[in-house]
C-alpha cells in the first residue's frame, strides 16, 4: 500500500501500529460502502456508465501492474466508495493477497475468490501464471453491471470457459462490449488482454473518453517528475528516501532488483532501458537517456540504489513534517535555521556532485533575497509542483519564526 500510494483510486495508508495483540492499519475513510452492494442496489448500469466505471478500475489494475504489483483478489467487494452519492468515488482496498512480481515471473500458489478466479489458478497443469489473473477477475464483474453469468459450479464453468451471450440481457448488449468480455475471459493467459490493452479497447475508448496515447508506467511518471527537479530537491529526496522504513520502499526495492540484472548494485543505461520496457515504456532511447542522466545525481554513469529510490518514491512522502525537518537539518550543518552556500557546498561534496551552480540554487529558493535558505523557503521549494501535496505542511511551516526554527530541529 505504501508502494502504490498517491493513486487517486487506491485507498491511502496513513500509518501502521502494533500492540501486544494486533497490528492496526490506519487508512482513509471510505463511507460509501462496497461497490458490490451498489451494484445490487442499482440492479443494473447503462453500458456507458459501466464503461466509465470499468475504465477507473482497469486504470487501478494498470497502475498496480506497472509498479510490479498483482492484486490477486479483485472483486466488487474490494472497491469502496468514498461518497455514497458518487458512484465514481472508488477506492481499491484489501491488498492482503497482493505480491510483488517481476515481468515474466510465474506463480504456483492458489489464491483469490472462487467466483472471480482465473481458470489457470485452480488447474494444476496450468497453475504457473502472472498478472493476467487480475484482468480475468475484473472481466467477470464487468458482466455484473448487467447480469450474472457464473452462478453455480463455478470452477467447472470457469475451466470450460462458458460464456452465455444468448440469454437475457445479452442480446441487447453491444457487440463491442461482448468483444471485450470475450478477450478478457480468454482461458489462455498469454492471449488474454492486458490492463493497458483493455484501456485501449473501443468499448472503453468510445466518445474519446480513453487516452489516445500510450500510458506511462507509474514508475516512469515518477522518474519524469524527478528529472524536472533542481539539485537541492534531488539531494533532499535522497535524504528522505534513506530515512524511509523497509515497508515503505519494499516495492521499489523489488523493482531495482529486477532491473539490476547483473546484481552489481547499480543500474546501467541498458538495464534501465530494458527494465522500463518490461514495465510498459514506449520511450525512445534518447528520452530514457535523459531520465538516466537526471536520476544519476553523482554523474557516475549508473543509478545506484539510493538514487533509484529517491527518483521513484512518491512525492506524498513530503506530506510528513518529520521528513522535511530531517532533510532540512541535513543541510543546516550548524543548526542556525538557515542553509548557506558553504553548507550547500558541503552537501554537494558528500553526494559527489561537482557540476552544481550553488548561487543559482540559492537564488531560486531564496524568496527574501538574504543569500540563504530558511526552513519556510525550503518547504516551499520541496512542495512546489507536487500537485497539492504538502500544502498543509507548507502553510504550517511558514508560520515558524526563524528565531524558533533551530529549536524545532
Amino acid at each position: 500500500m505504501h508502494h502504490l500510494s498517491g493513486h487517486k483510486y487506491i485507498v491511502s495508508i496513513k500509518g501502521a501500529y502494533e500492540d501486544s495483540l494486533y497490528v492496526h492499519i490506519v487508512m482513509e475513510l471510505c463511507g460509501g460502502g462496497e461497490l458490490f452492494d451498489r451494484i445490487i442496489q442499482r440492479g443494473h448500469y447503462s453500458e456507458r456508465k459501466a464503461a466509465e466505471l470499468t475504465r477507473i478500475i482497469v486504470g487501478v489494475v494498470e497502475t498496480c501492474h506497472s509498479l510490479g504489483v498483482m492484486h490477486r483478489d479483485l472483486k466488487p467487494e474490494n472497491f469502496l466508495l468514498v461518497n455514497k452519492d458518487d458512484d465514481f468515488s472508488l477506492k481499491a482496498i484489501d491488498f492482503g493477497l497482493s505480491v510483488f512480481f517481476k515481468p515474466g515471473q510465474l506463480f504456483t500458489d492458489v489464491v483469490g475468490s472462487p467466483y472471480y478466479v482465473a481458470p489457470e489458478v485452480p488447474c494444476k497443469p496450468l497453475r504457473s501464471r502472472g498478472r493476467c489473473v487480475d484482468c480475468w477477475s475484473h472481466s467477470v464483474y464487468i458482466t455484473e453491471w448487467r447480469t450474472t453469468i457464473f452462478w453455480q459450479g463455478i470452477f467447472d464453468m470457469v475451466l470450460k470457459g462458458v460464456i452465455d451471450f444468448e440469454s437475457d440481457p445479452w442480446p441487447l448488449i453491444s457487440d463491442s462490449a461482448k468483444d471485450l468480455i470475450r478477450k478478457m475471459l480468454c482461458s489462455q493467459p498469454s492471449e488474454r488482454l492486458t490492463a493497458h490493452e483493455v484501456l485501449c479497447h473501443p468499448w472503453i475508448c468510445e466518445n474519446g473518453v480513453a487516452p489516445d496515447r500510450a500510458i506511462d508506467p507509474a514508475v516512469l511518471s515518477r522518474l519524469k517528475q524527478f528529472s524536472a527537479m533542481n539539485k537541492l530537491k534531488k539531494m533532499a529526496l535522497r535524504v528522505i528516501a534513506e530515512s524511509l522504513s523497509e515497508e515503505e520502499i519494499a516495492g521499489l526495492k523489488e523493482m531495482f532488483t529486477a532491473m539490476d540484472t547483473d546484481n552489481s548494485g547499480a543500474i546501467t543505461f541498458d538495464e534501465l532501458n530494458a527494465g522500463l520496457r518490461r514495465y510498459g515504456s514506449t520511450l525512445k532511447e534518447s528520452e530514457i537517456r535523459d531520465l538516466m542522466d537526471a536520476a544519476d545525481v553523482d554523474n557516475s554513469g549508473t543509478i545506484d540504489y539510493g538514487e533509484f529510490i529517491a527518483a521513484t518514491v512518491h512525492l506524498n512522502k513530503l506530506e510528513r513534517e518529520e521528513h522535511l525537518v530531517a532533510a532540512f537539518t541535513y543541510f543546516d550543518k550548524d543548526g542556525s535555521g538557515y542553509i548557506t552556500v558553504d553548507e550547500l557546498q558541503q552537501a554537494c561534496s558528500e553526494h559527489n556532485m561537482t557540476d552544481v551552480y550553488l548561487e543559482d540554487i540559492i537564488s531560486e529558493v531564496d524568496q527574501d533575497n538574504d543569500g540563504r535558505i530558511d526552513y519556510g523557503e525550503f518547504v516551499a521549494m520541496m512542495t512546489k509542483g507536487n500537485g497539492g501535496v504538502g500544502r498543509r505542511t507548507m502553510r504550517n511551516s511558514l508560520n515558524i519564526s526563524m528565531r524558533d526554527a533551530p529549536g524545532a530541529f
